[in-house]
Order: structure tokens, then sequence, then C-alpha cells
């Protein structure tokens, strides 16, 4: 079992794995989960040949107001702790938010983007992590990370940026971040997103279908 670090710039702790050798891809996990629960999709990925670096949320701090911005933030001080200049920057989820706004905030770190479900506007009020166990929860993350989303504008982390490969794996099953957000998605910029289902796959698909997830990233970035 691969290590969880902890950096720790200007006392944010921010827990990260990194494991691999190769072409470079940043993870971030769903709403209030741990990075634990990616860790068969890093593996089987990294198997591959792939560089995987999961980058979890940081340790919430009471009365510290934060938006997506500073939660970008995070991912690209990472980056830069542990030598990694670019990258594939993706997330399940609401780490799928936070890795848009990584591309629009740092688009100089990006190589392309990867949403495992897309998240909408609507979808804030539901949870990514009812149907997980509870040791892979946290609920003061979870409150920040609402918070950080409502402390910004849609406008800022629903964007994409115009110049990135979108990489969409979405769960047929999916509920949370159901299909019709990266069909709309692919409508909006069709000539920048690919769009991968999962037959059968509910909204943790990256822990349930893992085989699935890791061949359709796989087989896009070989490509790529």
């Amino acid at each position: 079992m691969t290590d969880i670090r902890i950096f720790e710039p200007d006392g944010r702790a921010i827990p990260y794995v990194d494991e691999g050798q190769g072409p470079a891809l940043v993870l971030i996990p769903g709403r209030g989960l741990k990075v634990g629960y990616l860790g068969t999709l890093a593996g089987a990925l990294a198997e591959e040949d792939f560089r995987v670096v999961r980058i979890g949320a940081r340790r919430p701090v009471p009365e510290a107001a934060v938006t997506m911005h500073d939660l970008a933030q995070d991912v690209i001080d990472v980056m830069e702790h542990i030598g990694l200049a670019a990258a594939w920057v993706g997330g399940h989820s609401f780490g799928g938010a936070v890795a848009r706004t990584v591309s629009l905030d740092h688009p100089e770190r990006v190589s392309g983007v990867l949403l495992l479900g897309v998240e909408g506007p609507a979808d804030a009020a539901d949870s990514d992590s009812s149907e997980i166990s509870p040791n892979a929860r946290d609920a003061a993350v979870e409150a920040m990370q609402r918070a950080a989303e409502a402390a910004t504008a849609d406008v800022e982390w629903l964007t994409l940026a115009p110049s990135f490969p979108v990489l969409v794996v979405q769960g047929t099953e999916d509920t949370v971040t159901p299909p019709a957000n990266g069909e709309r998605l692919r409508a909006s910029a069709p000539q920048l997103v690919s769009v991968v289902s999962v037959e059968g796959g509910g909204h943790l698909f990256p822990l349930t279908h893992v085989g699935e997830t890791s061949w359709a990233i796989e087989d896009y970035l070989d490509w790529d």
C-alpha cells in the first residue's frame, strides 16, 4: 500500500500520494472523500506506466474562508513540491470541478482535463459520499468544499479552457453526476470533449468499475 504524505505549505495540510512512472495524471477525489478510495484505479494506471498523483483536500481551519481558486492552488502547490511541471489534471465529480478550476487558473500546468463524472451547479446539493464507507468520508472537508463552491461564481469553474482536450468518463447509472451532464458538456464543445460511458456504473464507478475506467483513460491518453 502506498503511503499518504502530507504537504504543509503555509500551514495547509494537503494529503497526496505519488506513484508510478511515465506520463503524469493528477486525480482529485470527490466531495468529502479521502484519497484512499481512488487507490485501486491509481494502481491500475501506474501498472500501465503512468505516474499518478492523488491530491486530497486540505484540512479545514475554523473561520478560514476558502474558494475554488484556493483549492486549485493546493493542487498546484503539491505539483510544485514534487517537481511536476505539467500533467493531465482530473477528478471524480467535485474533484473534476477543482480540476477545471486548475485548468482555468493555471493553464501552463495542464496538459488536459479528465472528468470522472461531470458536476454541474445543480449537483452541489448532492453528496459524493453516500455510497461509500464512513472511513473514507470527512464531514468537515465536505462542509469546507461546499462553502468554497458557494463562494465562487459558477463561471469560474464551469467554463472550459479553450485549448485543452477534455476526457469525460461517466457511469450510465450515476444519479449524482448524471450522464446528461457529460453529454451537455460535449455538445457545448465537441471539438474538445470526448465522452466514454461505463455501462452499469453508478456514482462510485471509479471504485466499482476500475477496469473499464482505467482502460478508457489509458486508451485516450495513449492516443493523445
